[in-house]
């Protein structure tokens, strides 16, 4: 009786947390990110505020979703992305996992579709912040290693799509692609849900029959200049760094303080 009363309580304020979420990107796209730039000049500062805004914004949310029981969650590493200009590459379990990543990291940009560039609940921020989107393919390389050296963190997930429940995970060569152009090294970083939640497929309601709990593990650097030295090419690079992080990317959790 306990467990269903619990259940059926983390399903309300699971409905709960995306009406936020939705309300809190039409206010922050028509209000908050508007007004704040009236107050800085100049393009690049006013996407640093809006990001900077956005970075609280999901921090106050993943608290948020902490505190009503949807979730809980911890982070080992986390001093690894207090840094600038990193190409941070993660698994892809949940659909908040780019919410995780942003709360802990600032100066986040990243790529999205770009149906959710033309969504109302999402449009604004990504504007605001001058979010990459994917709907320009031959000019994307180009924007990605541009973020970076400009001293974004760029988050991109290599699997393009959240990762299937069932079925050999295979990753996009387009990071690999990224890291071995701006010659960056990568931050990878391992996320693992519990049970499974918010999956591609998944709707909302069906929640976990338990809260479940996310680990997140944010990893060594992957030298990338080793495997530029060694390939013939910068397609062959980006084949053996895919190799490689489709290997470090996915082990479980070291489940070690860091």
């Amino acid at each position: 009786m306990r467990e269903a009363i619990n259940r059926a309580w983390r399903i309300v304020a699971t409905g709960f947390c995306f009406s936020v979420f939705g309300l809190g990107g039409i206010v922050l796209g028509i209000v908050v990110c508007p007004v704040a730039m009236l107050f800085v000049r100049g393009a690049a500062r006013q996407k640093q505020l809006c990001q900077t805004i956005i970075h609280h914004s999901f921090r106050c949310f993943v608290g948020l979703m902490n505190f009503v029981g949807v979730i809980s969650y911890e982070v080992h590493g986390r001093e690894r992305l207090q840094r600038r200009g990193l190409l941070i590459l993660a698994n892809h379990p949940s659909l908040i996992d780019v919410v995780f990543l942003i709360s802990f990291v600032r100066h986040a940009d990243c790529i999205v579709k770009e149906a959710l560039a033309r969504n109302p609940f999402t449009r604004g921020p990504i504007r605001a912040a001058g979010f990459i989107t994917n709907g320009d393919g031959a000019g994307l390389l180009k924007d990605c290693v541009r973020s970076l050296q400009d001293g974004n963190n760029l988050i991109i997930f290599p699997e393009g799509t959240r990762t299937p429940l069932h079925g050999k995970v295979k990753l996009q060569r387009g990071a690999a692609h990224v890291a071995v152009k701006g010659r960056i090294d990568i931050t990878p970083v391992h996320i693992h849900s519990s049970l499974p939640m918010l999956t591609k497929g998944t709707p909302w309601w069906r929640v976990p029959v338990r809260k479940p709990h996310f680990t997140i593990e944010v990893r060594p650097d992957i030298a990338v200049e080793e495997f530029c030295d060694s390939a013939a090419s910068d397609s062959l690079a980006a084949r053996h760094v895919t190799e490689h992080l489709s290997v470090q990317l996915f082990k479980g959790p070291a489940c070690a303080s860091t």
